[in-house]
This record gives structure tokens, C-alpha cells and sequence, in this order.
């Protein structure tokens, strides 16, 4: 019996029966990892020894009847933009490359408490910046499907390591759609809850206003399962959100009657790769098959989604990045004269190309003199783009459409135009600008072999619509695994 082939929830169960040791199913990760890490380059830092320890602990307080969660036990990677005590957490930035954080991640925390034995933490694109993980300072991850094609980005080392069964799940980040569009390029799922669900406190912020933690996993039922780990108010986060039901396991049921989902005909148009635009709508065909009411609208706004998500991250990630000047903590040029050329040396060496991008593009939008032309403008087009989801879901419980306008491209083929790449991004930044909940699972593979994902929208706090959608149309197919061996041939 292979354990990393199992859904993290089912190798909890054969754990909690005693069937299996929580020493024996992290040795069954590491020796994946083993097989296949140096190929795909799914982490940046891994622990052995320390994941070995904490299985001990584990094991030892389900035996004594002290850990009942679903996920006691059960492997995970954690993202490399989440703090982690005494794990060396890096963003998989030059800047942060000796940076050992004195505090876990609440997010994390949870887990923790949920007995989660944390392998390591995984590659990303520098600081949340990108679409495909190239532009991590340890070099590319590739996807599992087809290793001469990225995973997708930011959290394309989190949705690797998922793909490749380097871990039973993981968590990621999503900025703009972080999570669930290398999700879609891996053939994985994952959910990115509504903003203010899962605390950020302990996550190294992108764009304070857009982050937000979520989870990777095989399927539907461990997504909601980790949700529902890792959500809860937290009063260190000041956009943490008290919500009063955080039962998200309770929608996995196979009925969507009556449930009224939402086609925007501005999704379906130019740039979408014919075979993506097929398989989504044969999913969506089967949706309404299943009894859910399924019609074409107009949701307008989504031409200036891109500029403006562009424009706030942007904004916000020069601001948050200012503290990365080599006086505390983190990377220190070596050789500098005088405080300010320590600080100019220390950036312009720790920083990568993107983040210095984005830091100039952010830094000029919050300028005097271009402050209302651009910044404030954009944060009106996201109250616009809010006031447009808000008008689909008075009609619509649910909003389906592809996550991704391709598949995976080539690695190698995004980096040399920029623009593009932020392009690709059409169909998830206007969930984060507006706050919403979506998720993404496979749908299908294009002619190539590359899976097709799709997405689901859920008005805000109603995580339950999409989750209970998602899991029904997963009824109707089998996980597709992918066969590493296979793969590297």
C-alpha cells in the first residue's frame, strides 16, 4: 500500500485505526521525496529529523486519546512565506535566506494542534510574485505532468509537492490566485477562503488587502476538511473575521438541485485555449445535469480587474517590503559605505527582478502627484468589481468559470514577457479584490496531457456553495494521479 497515494483524510483514518503509525506514513513522504525532489524541486527546506520527533509526540497523544482530528498524524509542507519557529522561513528570497523565525504562523499553529507533522517548507515565486515559480532565488519547480512545464504560481512548490505525493497535502498563499491556479496547472485542488476566514498572522504579506492562506489537496473533502482546521478568529490579525460557523465538512454532499450557478460570458471569450473553454463548459454541463440551474450573465468590470489588482498589490508589496533593508534581520551586502548604500546594496543584491518590479511600480502609483491617478482610482475599480459580484450573487449561489486561460505553459516561455504572465491572471485576481471565496479542481486534460482546472465563485462567507458544488461534480470523475515514473520519462 503506497500511504502517499491516499487522500490526507483516508491516511488519517487508517492512522487513527491503528493501521498505520504516524512514523511509518512520514518515512512513506520522505522516501517519495527522495524519489522524485530532485527532479521537480517541490521544497527549499526540508527537516527529517525534526518531522521524525514531532511523529513521536503525535503518535504518542492519539494513543492516549488525546488527538481525534482528522488530520493527526498526517504530513504536511507549509509554504515558505509562513512562519515557522526555529524553521528557517525564507520567501524564497535572497533577502531572507538566514531568517529563523521566533513564532509559528496561527494558521499553522492550528494545524499543530490538530497533530499535522509539518516535512518542510516549499519553493514559491520570491515574495508571492509571480505566476509560475520561476522567479524563486533556489531555483524553478517543475510540474509534476510534464517536467519541462512550470506548476504555476505563487504556490507552485506547495501544489507540486501535492502532485507529485511529496506530502498527503499543504498549505499555500493566494494574493491573486496563488492557490488555485497552479492547483489548476498541477491537476490538484484548493480553496482560497474569503478574505478574513484564516488569520494572516505569521504569513510574510504580499499585499495586505489580497492575502490569504488556503489549503492544497487532493481532492474536495480534504480541502474542507483543512479549512475547517485552520480557520478561526484570531485577535492578532486586525482583518481577522469572527464568523459564527466554520463547519465547512458539513457541504460535502452530493446534491446541487436548485442550485442556481452562473456563467460570465466575458470568461469564455478571446485568449481562452479552445480545449480549457471545452472542458469547463462540458463541467458546468454536468453540473446542470446533476439539477443545478446553469445560465450565461454579463459580470461586468473584468477588462480593469488586471490594471487594478496590479496597481494595489503593487502598492502594497512596496510597502510591506520597505522593512527588508538588512538591519534586522535577513541578508546584509557585505560590503557597503555608510547607512543609506548599506541599504540601497542590500536590496538591489537581496531582491530578485520581479520583486524590484514590483517595488518601482508600486512606489511610483503611491507617489505625490500620481496618488489619485492611479492608486486611489484602482481602489474605486475594486469597489466597483465588488458591487458587480454582489449583483451576480443576488441572482446566483455559485459562479463558474476556468481558472487559468491555458494550461501549463513551458518553463521559461512566461518570464520573458511580464505583461503576459499577468494576464494569465484574468480569472482569479477579481475574487481577491473583492474578497470572495473560490476554489479550483481538476476538470479535465488537454491534448498534451496537462490538466484543466476549474474554478467556482462564492459570495462572501458562503464557502459552503462552492465546496458543496465542487464535491458534486467531483462524484462524477476519478482522481487522476499522476505518475511521476511516467513522467520523467
Amino acid at each position: 500500500m503506497n500511504l502517499m497515494s491516499l487522500t490526507a483524510v483516508e491516511l488519517g483514518k487508517k492512522i487513527k485505526a491503528k493501521e498505520v503509525t504516524v512514523k511509518e506514513a512520514v518515512l512513506a513522504a520522505f522516501d517519495q521525496i527522495e524519489k522524485v525532489e530532485d527532479v521537480y524541486h517541490s521544497y527549499v527546506t526540508l527537516d527529517k529529523e525534526q518531522a521524525l520527533k514531532r511523529a513521536e509526540e503525535v503518535q504518542k497523544l492519539i494513543d492516549e486519546g488525546k488527538l481525534d482530528s482528522p488530520l493527526a498524524g498526517v504530513p504536511v509542507a507549509i509554504k515558505d512565506n509562513m512562519c515557522t519557529e526555529g524553521m528557517k522561513t525564507t520567501c524564497s528570497s535572497r533577502i531572507l535566506e538566514n531568517f529563523y523565525p521566533t513564532y509559528t504562523a496561527e494558521a499553522v499553529l492550528n494545524l499543530e494542534k490538530a497533530g499535522a507533522v509539518i516535512l518542510g517548507k516549499t519553493n514559491m515565486d520570491e515574495f508571492a510574485m509571480g505566476s509560475t515559480t520561476e522567479t524563486s532565488a533556489y531555483g524553478v519547480t517543475r510540474n509534476p505532468w510534464n517536467e519541462n512545464h512550470v506548476p504555476g504560481g505563487s504556490s507552485g512548490g506547495s501544489c507540486s509537492a501535492v502532485a507529485a505525493e511529496e506530502c498527503s497535502y499543504s498549505l499555500g498563499s493566494d494574493t491573486g490566485g496563488s492557490i488555485r491556479q497552479p492547483s489548476s496547472f498541477c491537476g490538484v485542488t484548493g480553496i482560497k477562503p474569503t478574505y478574513g476566514t484564516v488569520s494572516r498572522y505569521g504569513l510574510i504579506a504580499y499585499g495586505s488587502s489580497l492575502d490569504q492562506i488556503g489549503p492544497v489537496a487532493k481532492d474536495v473533502t480534504d480541502c474542507a476538511t483543512i479549512l475547517e482546521t485552520i480557520a478561526s478568529y484570531d485577535p492578532k490579525d486586525s482583518t481577522s473575521v469572527k464568523r459564527e460557523d466554520y463547519d465547512f465538512t458539513s457541504a460535502l454532499v452530493d446534491d446541487v438541485k436548485g442550485m442556481r450557478i452562473g456563467i460570465p460570458k466575458s470568461y469564455f471569450g478571446e485568449g481562452l485555449d479552445t480545449e480549457v473553454r471545452d472542458a469547463v463548459l462540458s463541467a458546468a454541463k454536468t453540473l446542470e445535469e446533476k439539477g443545478a440551474i446553469v445560465e450565461e450573465f454579463d459580470l461586468g468590470l473584468v477588462d480593469y480587474a488586471i490594471p487594478a489588482y496590479y496597481v494595489i498589490a503593487s502598492a502594497e508589496a512596496s510597502s510591506n517590503l520597505a522593512r527588508f533593508d538588512g538591519v534586522k534581520y535577513g541578508y546584509r551586502t557585505p560590503d557597503y559605505d555608510g547607512l543609506h548604500n548599506m541599504y540601497k546594496k542590500t536590496r538591489s543584491e537581496g531582491f530578485g527582478a520581479e520583486v524590484k518590479r514590483r517595488i518601482m511600480l508600486g512606489s511610483f502609483v503611491l507617489s505625490s502627484g500620481y496618488y489619485d491617478a492611479y492608486y486611489l482610482k484602482a481602489l474605486r475599480t475594486k469597489a466597483l468589481i465588488k458591487k458587480e459580484f454582489d449583483k451576480a450573487f443576488e441572482k446566483y449561489d455559485v459562479i463558474l468559470g476556468p481558472a487559468a486561460p491555458t494550461t501549463a505553459p513551458e518553463i521559461g516561455k512566461s518570464l520573458s514577457d511580464p505583461i503576459k504572465m499577468y494576464l494569465g491572471d484574468i480569472y482569479t485576481i477579481s475574487v481577491n479584490l473583492a474578497g470572495l471565496p473560490g476554489i479550483s479542481l481538476p476538470c479535465g486534460r488537454d491534448s498534451k496531457g496537462l490538466p484543466i482546472g476549474l474554478q467556482l465563485i462564492g459570495d462572501c462567507f458562503k464557502e459552503k456553495n462552492i465546496i458543496r458544488a465542487a464535491y458534486a461534480f467531483e462524484q462524477t470523475r476519478t482522481y487522476e494521479r499522476c505518475d511521476v515514473a511516467k513522467a520523467r520519462d
